[in-house]
């Protein structure tokens, strides 16, 4: 019983080193926010003095510098909602589909939707940039269908592994009442896929809301820019980055993202296991 009691203090020591470990950056964020531009180079992981210490001005100059900060933050909200709806809707579709239809093109199919993880998005940016741009892509209203291409490997790899957990004679006993496949799937599989679409939507938006290389080389800067987009923007005479005004600005935007995972974390966990009940 000691050994094993100690086993148990060992891992929560280890697991709480690695979780400050993680949190540090975003402390160091928050308090370099409220210092001064000299004190952020010179005293960068000093807390605030009443000397380096200024208040909210940094994030009031942060909002103000380099654009709208709110029209950013309107653009990378509807990228974000559009691109995480499209994402959920298609990639269930697909996934039940291949999990019903036990054929080879379904399963050459999902083996690739597998192996599109893999492949680094640096291979293909150049390529996508200019296809997006091609095909008139760069808006905050259509660049979700770029997301949607990116983001469908795992979402299908964890809807496809919960549907195969699902009993197929619940979706027969549909059939026999009469509903056809739409109303089977958007009535039966939907509400069982609840757990998994939770889990797949939470990790999709934490993605696409801090993502910073896909609109920067896809969307039309001069009028549509993100949030990580502005941030870079903030610049001043002679090309001097204000870092105080850019850590209030970063702090900002991941702030909405703490929030939502901290309130759905548990939702991440539990549709992961059932994603994983059977590959």
């Amino acid at each position: 019983m000691k050994r094993k009691h100690l086993g148990k203090t060992l891992v929560t020591v280890v697991l709480s080193v690695i979780s400050l470990v993680y949190v540090f950056p975003v402390f160091m964020v928050l308090i370099n926010s409220f210092k001064s531009n000299t004190a952020v180079k010179t005293e960068t992981f000093a807390l605030p003095t009443s000397e380096t210490f200024v208040g909210f001005q940094n994030f009031l100059t942060g909002i103000n510098l380099g654009g709208s900060f709110w029209e950013s933050a309107l653009n990378s909200l509807i990228i974000t909602v559009l691109s995480t709806a499209l994402i959920l809707l298609f990639t269930s579709m697909a996934a039940w589909y291949i999990s019903r239809v036990d054929s080879t093109l379904c399963r050459v199919i999902y083996y690739l939707c597998v192996f599109s993880m893999v492949v680094p998005f640096q291979m293909v940016m150049f390529t996508l940039a200019k296809t997006a741009n091609t095909l008139n892509l760069d808006t905050p209203l259509t660049i979700p269908v770029i997301y949607l291409g990116f983001g469908a490997g795992l979402a299908v790899f964890m809807f496809t592994g919960f549907v195969k957990s699902i009993p197929l004679n619940i979706e027969e006993a549909a059939v026999m009442d009469g509903c056809g496949p739409v109303r089977t799937f958007f009535n039966v599989v939907v509400p069982m896929l609840k757990p998994t679409m939770i889990s797949v939507g939470i990790l999709e938006i934490m993605w696409v809301w801090n993502d910073y290389l896909l609109p920067y080389l896809s969307l039309d800067r001069t009028k549509y820019i993100t949030i990580p987009i502005h941030i870079q923007y903030l610049k001043g005479s002679y090309g001097q980055v204000d870092l105080g005004a850019s850590m209030a600005l970063i702090f900002l935007s991941i702030l909405p993202v703490i929030v939502f995972y901290l309130a759905c974390q548990k939702h991440i966990i539990k549709g992961v296991a059932a994603g994983a009940v059977k590959g």
